[in-house]
């Protein structure tokens, strides 16, 4: 073999070398969003028992927020793998890449908005009191001395806390005891069996069930902790921001066309205004 030969295959040999090293790393530059449009398909997170968000009904995951999804779908023209994940498991699950997406209700608090990208708001999430109908519980600071149920790991969890710190702090004894459920709707068959006063979580959620349950639970009040974010979103990874944003542009065009509150008087009976800003914490990504 020549020497020029031997240096041309030398160089040829080298720039294989070298476009092996680069694949990965060109490969890994593949956002997200463009992952989902090249394949055809998103997956998504979604815990089914916080009606009347998202819930199973025949077989079927439906709610607001699975309607919702459906156009969000029908935007990015896919199809879509929703999975069926307990709450303690959807925003591990997210970071771990176990899914695109989460559409399921997270609430919006300093913590989260520094780990997660939120997108736009789907609703209100204040956070309320319900109890049994008929127990003497006039506002919020009635729970003193009470047992509370909240879920763990929600964004109520944090709220019932600060608030039963709250209560002590005033000089009184605080709830008699926190009890932390795996589901809200765990905490709700607590509370009509009487084995705890109240439970702890955002009104939407609460409203629904005391319309559907008037006979078996009423409304307290608001629970004030001192938090200024109460509104329910989903979130994408960190560094998926088109993502999110894509999908934020959609819930903007749905809330601006009317679809969004025609969802909201379906599953809920009445409206929640939306809005563009202030619904983050300052340092959010």
């Amino acid at each position: 073999m020549s020497f020029i030969s031997r240096k041309f295959f030398a160089v040829i040999a080298g720039a294989a070398v070298l476009a092996s090293a680069l694949s990965p790393n060109l490969a890994s530059a593949e956002t997200t969003l463009e992952k989902i449009k090249r394949t055809g398909k998103v997956t998504v997170g979604t815990e089914a028992a916080f009606p009347p968000f998202e819930f199973v009904e025949d077989g079927k995951i439906v709610g607001y927020g699975s309607d919702i999804l459906a156009e969000v779908v029908k935007a990015l023209d896919v199809e879509v793998e929703q999975l069926d994940v307990p709450w303690q498991g959807i925003l591990p699950g997210v970071l771990a890449g176990k899914f695109d997406i989460v559409a399921t209700t997270v609430g919006i608090n300093e913590e989260r908005a520094a780990r997660y990208a939120y997108t736009l708001p789907i609703a209100n999430g204040e956070p309320y009191a319900m109890k049994r109908v008929g127990d003497d519980l006039a506002s919020a600071e009635d729970l003193e001395g009470k047992v509370v149920g909240t879920q763990l790991a929600s964004s109520t969890e944090p709220v019932a806390r600060d608030f039963d710190a709250k209560l002590k702090e005033a000089g009184g004894e605080g709830f008699s005891e926190l009890k932390l459920y795996t589901a809200f709707t765990e905490s709700y068959v607590a509370l009509a069996n009487g084995e705890i006063d109240a439970v702890i979580q955002s009104l939407p959620n609460l409203a629904v069930l005391v319309k559907q349950r008037p006979e078996t639970f009423e409304l307290v009040g608001p629970v004030q902790a001192g938090s200024a974010y109460t509104y329910l979103a989903w979130v994408t990874r960190p560094e998926d921001t088109d993502l999110r944003d894509f999908i934020s542009g959609v819930i903007r065009e749905m809330r601006d066309d009317g679809r969004l509150g025609e969802l909201q008087d379906k599953w809920f009976g009445f409206r929640m205004d939306i809005p563009d800003t202030g619904y983050l914490p300052p340092d959010a990504l």
